[in-house]
């Protein structure tokens, strides 16, 4: 169980509340270190797939583990960043980046349970959506400048954006499912 990817897995874990903790420091270095250990955080998301992968050490605690490493640490950072820019323009699109978390975790697991899990497996859009979203989140984090801060807002729209069509091509690739009787 205790593999490297698995180990890189409960490391992004273990970030999570030192990530929080350093955000909220009232220091002038604090956003940088921040942003660089979220991402050390999203690094480690993109190192544990593709070694499982490569290394063939894939295992149910990672698959299940894993995910959720990903969406704790994207929410408690959207919570923060919400927090932080107190304004409707981050917390729109963070409320729906979570919601879209929530569905689409409950619909995978429903999907499973029916044992159509594969019609809902990860795609091309959500892994593009995913690198949008945690490049618009460092920008977010850091707030290095004013320029900085446009291009992650706009990332973070375009992160949006995807979440929602995402979304929309997950529940049209279950929607047979979902209205059986």
């Amino acid at each position: 169980m205790w593999n490297i990817p698995n180990t890189l897995t409960t490391f992004r874990l273990f970030l999570i509340p030192i990530f929080l903790v350093i955000f909220y420091l009232p220091y002038s270095w604090a956003f940088f270190a921040a942003a660089f250990i979220f991402w050390l955080a999203s690094i480690t998301d993109i190192l544990d797939g593709y070694l499982a992968r490569k290394l063939e050490q894939s295992t149910p605690f990672g698959a299940f583990l894993d995910p959720v490493a990903d969406k704790v640490m994207v929410c408690a950072a959207l919570v923060a960043l919400s927090d932080q820019y107190q304004s409707m323009y981050m917390t729109i699109p963070a409320l729906i980046i979570i919601s879209r978390e929530i569905v689409i975790s409950a619909l995978r697991e429903w999907m499973a349970e029916q044992g159509k899990r594969g019609n809902v497996a990860v795609s091309n859009m959500g892994k593009i959506k995913t690198a949008a979203q945690m490049l618009a989140i460092i920008g977010l984090i850091w707030q290095y400048d004013t320029w900085m801060n446009y291009l992650s807002f706009g990332l973070l729209y375009i992160a949006t954006f995807l979440t929602l069509s995402s979304m929309l091509q997950y529940l049209n690739a279950a929607w047979s499912e979902l209205t059986k009787n």
